[in-house]
């Protein structure tokens, strides 16, 4: 990934504290706080649903739609950062926009409001996702020394926190204690946006449209990795929508259940630490073929025990089959993709490969769980065999260098 080196920060580009803090810290504060908000929804969102009166198939369907609405919202983002070759002021204004949706499922009932407020939060919060790997891959290229994993690692350090912190206060308090600790930090969220770099991927007096993105889609390469990242990353479908319920119908505590969603982040964290060391070592193709290999052992596994003693070790399977996968497919990106598509190819992954792909194994799993409850996470299982498939095909189609992206 190349681009034109960042105009160097003032103080009359920015406030005085935004100039004076490392990039790394900026971008860590981000993925610390969008992360929080992940952690306190990804759990326990469903919870939050069903005391509003949504049962497993409404459930479903609203976080499916969340996930539907990256489709269009991603790379459209994407079009516009690689149009104007910024990114922090789109980031802001993405995040203000979430704090007011959210705060809108405070008085929301009923399943066509809830919809409603899923599709915006889905195309506004859930947009910053891509943007921000995109701004720190970047950072990252151009600025020696950086290690993506290391900055990315303190997003999943606070989802640990907030998964933790979940289940006691829902052993405490009602659901809607989710909703306000979500709402507080999308409002982090937006704080942080203030603080970021801008890094810019086009030169001042380059204000023509930036050139076509079909050619790189038509690329076999970029095709497989695409196919194989988001199956694999979609395979958690089940286990994302319906595992705090599952394993709540089994007995399991809440303290326990929020240990449990720590424990697969702590083996993500540990991955993530050494991302720069595992990369130079596997290269990215290998990586996202583990995640393949991951998800058939997880899935299977939770598809037959709640024991906690064997839920414990197969969570560790997390490393694998998110954290592999998804720092394979962010140094695919930076390494394969020209700078000039860097931003719609980040929105593309997050939209037609983990969005599309997402939303349909999400909006199917709560039909599976609610006819078949953990044997749900079979299908899972399945999903992982053919992402195993597709990864082998990539690799056989990526010399490891850019890519060759001709009109």
């Amino acid at each position: 990934m190349t681009a034109p080196p960042p105009p160097p920060e003032t103080n009359a580009q920015a406030p005085r504290l935004r100039s004076r803090l490392p990039a790394a810290l900026r971008l860590s504060m981000l993925y610390g706080a969008l992360f929080s908000v992940i952690g306190f929804h990804m759990p326990y969102w469903p919870v939050w649903l069903e005391s509003r009166g949504m049962g497993p198939g409404e459930i479903g369907i609203l976080l499916g739609a969340m996930t539907w609405a990256k489709v269009l919202g991603n790379p459209l983002a994407g079009r516009v950062v690689d149009a104007t070759g910024q990114r922090r002021g789109l980031m802001i204004g993405l995040a203000a926009v979430s704090v007011v949706a959210f705060l809108l499922f405070v008085p929301a009932e009923g399943f066509w409001p809830l919809l409603g407020l899923s599709l915006l939060t889905g195309a506004s919060l859930w947009a910053l996702m891509p943007l921000s790997e995109n701004l720190t891959l970047l950072t990252v290229y151009e600025r020696k020394g950086l290690d993506y994993g290391r900055i990315r690692l303190w997003g999943s350090l606070t989802f640990i926190a907030a998964s933790m912190l979940g289940g006691r206060l829902l052993g405490i308090y009602a659901a809607d204690a989710i909703l306000w600790a979500i709402i507080g930090c999308v409002v982090l969220t937006w704080a942080a946006t203030l603080m970021l770099p801008d890094v810019r991927t086009r030169a001042g007096d380059d204000t023509g449209p930036p050139p076509p993105v079909w050619p790189l889609l038509r690329h076999p390469a970029f095709i497989t990795f695409l196919v194989s990242a988001s199956i694999i990353q979609a395979s958690h479908a089940v286990y994302y929508g319906f595992a705090t319920l599952h394993w709540r119908g089994a007995g399991l505590d809440d303290g326990l259940i929020g240990i449990l969603w720590a424990v697969g982040v702590i083996a993500e964290v540990c991955l993530f630490a050494f991302g720069n060391r595992v990369v130079a070592a596997l290269g990215p193709g290998v990586l996202i073929l583990l995640g393949a290999v991951g998800g058939l052992v997880r899935w299977s596994v939770l598809a037959v025990t709640t024991d906690p003693w064997i839920l414990v070790p197969a969570q560790t399977l997390h490393a694998l089959t998110f954290a592999a996968t998804h720092l394979g497919a962010m140094h695919v990106i930076a390494r394969a993709v020209p700078g000039v598509y860097s931003g719609r190819a980040q929105g593309i992954y997050a939209s037609l490969g983990l969005g599309v792909a997402m939303a349909i194994a999400m909006a199917a799993s709560g039909s599976l769980y609610e006819r078949f409850g953990g044997g749900a996470f079979l299908a899972m299982t399945g999903m992982a065999l053919v992402g195993l498939v597709a990864a082998q095909m990539f690799r056989a189609r990526w010399s490891g260098g850019e890519l060759d992206v001709r009109p």
